[in-house]
């Protein structure tokens, strides 16, 4: 174990007892004490959310223990008001059983029996909602209000929103006491604190991979860039065998090779570090010291720290502009102020050696240009870039931006009006690990081409929440589909008809082997969680196919939308669907939204082959749904259950068909539950017949099909 600190380039004496035959985690007690305290009320609220979140998963004894120690906002909100699935479950599922008797017990059956399909790694909540969709779907919706609660709090509830989405993926850290943060402003004991808290992360990610040979360490690291580059949902053997089995040999050896839950409890430490009021002291306590005159390579601009430690390069960077580009990052950088510009490793794990990295900006408006795996990226490790105010621009490159490839990516951005300009696999994205990107406020724009806001790919927790602010979120655009070849094969890409793959904003996705041989569909691999939560405001959705709440393959899609008019623009499978044994939910709930798709299959609650998708609209407020070359919503095929419910509004319907479909023993089903719509643009069931979808009728087209205006 490499404890201890190296030289110190300004002058400041390495803190006593932190050489390696002498290694003081804690710190001097004395002149500390913990900061993170609240006031009762705070605490019952926190208690009632957790007792929520235990009812969802049947007992969460950790979180309550890390409620314990971070620190809430004044008045926090208990988003659990807003959960609609058991309250319209109540509501929705007598009529599935008075309508379709006959169909619905042998849907339900066949999908509990999909839980036994060839896939490694199959999550619980997945399987649960599988066995009983309104038990694991109204368990996702709990969960994921509760994420968004601690999320609004701000950054010093991080370690609250890894333990909640964590433990929605069967994982759990390793119970531990925070180190107290320093009350002097003493620069001596604000240093000691921090070159603690890289200690223990340190030990914590040592031990959680105590049993990976050097060899398979460097496999561990040097694999995620394979994965980030090449992953897809589906391969075919024998051309994309070695894929799949590179793939599955690294989700394997993370399951049994690797403490998890340690590596969970490494990121909970660290993420303190962004700690407004610890950070106030820090800044304090250098705002009258002169710069240090020693250059660092890499980096220009003021500095008033920079001091090599055991765990990297530990710096202090001043109130003007700094550039910092580190080819070999540094263990923690903490910029005090300025219009600063990032490149390279930044927040990422430089190499298997030193695998724990963790950038805090405070204010400014800052560039990010991270090079491949290189911005908010736990590879192996943890990476972590918390950025408190300014608007930031981040360039990111593949696998940057909040990704987990078995490790913790984290990406925390205060206020501002940010532009986060993705490529693939990136703004919340996870292969074996935990990625998440967090923007607390601001009118925010996001894109990307693919894999990315909030994709989970195997043993994958990936989000992407966003608090607050009129946001633009688009994904798509570069991944051509493969249905070009099978529906459209002479179709240039710049025509309408072309179709591009998403698998983004909410996707769960798994590895499909597809192949006759069963030692081949053995190596398939289960989906992981992809999670999108916007909060607020009036925001523009755009996308391909594949996205907006959407499971494939053992997959979790989730997208919630909590308040503003929206516009949701999606493609095929898009707006809560599911295929391949998936599960797909979409909720918007609240707002005069409008929804379009450019189709031409799958929109607004459409399951697939044995999935399960819902898609929901909750409120009073009067909707659109523009889907006039798709087709939807409410739809099941080859034994899918796919259900849309419009709570209430005078909603307009332009849509070429659906409305509550099933076939090939399926449930499809459509509810409108208040209010007086327009179904006028809704073609009849067969040429020349009468409308049949109308205010305040039921309509059965077959023992698979539903609609239902009340």
């Amino acid at each position: 174990m490499r404890l201890g600190s190296g030289p110190v380039i300004d002058g400041v004496s390495s803190p006593q007892g932190l050489s390696s035959s002498s290694p003081r985690p804690c710190g001097p007690k004395k002149r500390r004490a913990d900061i993170n305290r609240f006031r009762i009320p705070s605490r019952l609220l926190r208690l009632l959310l957790t007792m929520a979140l235990c009812f969802a998963f049947g007992g969460c004894a950790h979180i309550s223990q890390l409620f314990a120690v971070t620190q809430p906002s004044d008045q926090p909100v208990d988003r659990q008001q807003q959960a609609l699935l058991a309250r319209l479950a109540g509501i929705v599922e007598p009529d599935l059983r008075d309508n379709l008797n006959s169909t619905l017990p042998a849907v339900r059956k066949s999908l509990a029996d999909h839980t036994n399909k060839p896939a490694k790694f199959k999550r619980n909540l997945v399987l649960r909602t599988l066995t009983d969709p309104w038990d694991g779907l109204t368990a996702t919706e709990q969960t994921t209000l509760l994420a968004a609660t601690a999320a609004e709090s701000g950054v010093e509830e991080l370690p609250a929103v890894i333990d909640i989405l964590e433990g929605g993926m069967d994982r759990v850290g390793t119970s531990f006491a925070p180190l107290p943060f320093p009350v002097t402003l003493a620069s001596e004991d604000l240093l000691a604190f921090l070159i603690d808290v890289l200690q223990h992360a340190y030990q914590d990610r040592e031990q959680a991979l105590r049993h990976l040979s050097p060899q398979n360490r460097e496999f561990l690291f040097t694999q995620a860039h394979t994965l980030v580059e090449q992953f897809s949902p589906q391969v075919t053997s024998p051309a994309g065998l070695s894929e799949a089995e590179a793939a599955a040999r690294y989700a394997t050896m993370l399951a049994q090779q690797v403490d998890y839950a340690l590596l969970i409890s490494a990121a909970q430490r660290l993420s303190r570090i962004g700690n407004l009021k610890f950070l106030q002291q820090l800044e304090i306590a250098f705002h009258n010291r002169s710069p240090i005159t020693q250059t660092v390579s890499g980096i220009t601009g003021d500095l008033f720290l920079a001091q090599q430690t055991s765990y990297g390069l530990l710096v202090v960077g001043g109130h003007g502009p700094n550039t910092y580009e580190l080819e070999k990052g540094a263990a923690l950088i903490i910029d005090l102020g300025g219009n600063d510009t990032y490149r390279g490793a930044i927040g990422a794990s430089p190499n298997s050696d030193l695998g724990n990295s963790v950038v805090v900006d405070l204010s400014g408006n800052d560039t990010y240009q991270p090079a491949p795996l290189g911005l908010a990226t736990g590879r192996a490790g943890i990476g972590i870039v918390i950025d408190h105010s300014g608007d930031d621009t981040y360039h990111l490159a593949p696998g940057t931006g909040g990704v987990g490839l078995a490790g913790l990516g984290i990406l925390y951005d205060g206020e501002g009006q940010d532009i986060y300009e993705g490529s693939r696999f990136t703004q919340g994205a996870a292969f074996g690990g935990f990625g998440l990107l967090l923007d607390r406020a601001g009118d925010d724009r996001y894109t990307s081409f693919g894999f990315a806001l909030g994709f989970g790919a195997p043993l994958g927790v990936g989000a992407l929440i966003d608090v607050s602010g009129n946001d633009s979120y688009e994904c798509g655009g570069r991944y051509p589909s493969a249905y070009n070849e099978t529906e459209t094969p002479h179709t240039p890409p710049q025509d309408p008809a072309f179709q591009y793959d998403c698998f983004g904003l909410g996707t769960g996705s798994g590895l499909r082997v597809f192949s006759k041989q069963a030692s081949h569909r053995a190596q398939s691999l289960a989906g992981g969680w992809g999670l999108f939560i916007d909060l607020d405001g009036r925001d523009r959705y755009r996308s391909a196919n594949f996205s907006q709440g959407h499971g494939y393959f053992f997959g979790l899609g989730v997208k919630l939308d909590l308040a503003g008019d929206d516009e949701h623009q999606a493609a095929r499978y898009g707006h809560g669907t599911a295929a391949h044994f998936g599960v797909g939910l979409s909720i918007d709930y609240e707002g005069k939204d409008r929804y379009g798709s450019k189709g031409p299959f799958y929109n607004g609650g459409a399951a697939w082959d044995g999935s399960v998708a819902l898609a929901i609209d909750g409120g009073m407020d009067s909707d659109f749904y523009d889907l006039p070359a798709s087709t939807g919503l409410g739809m099941g095929d080859l034994g899918g259950w796919g259900l849309f419910i419009e709570e209430g509004g005078a909603d307009q319907y332009a849509v070429g068909s659906g409305l509550g479909h099933g076939a090939e023993h399926s449930i499809g089903a459509f509810f409108d539950l208040d209010g007086r719509d327009d179904y006028s643009s809704v073609p009849p069931p067969a040429k020349g017949a009468r409308p049949v979808r109308l205010n305040r009728k039921t309509f059965i087209e077959n023992q698979s099909s539903l609609f239902i205006d009340r």
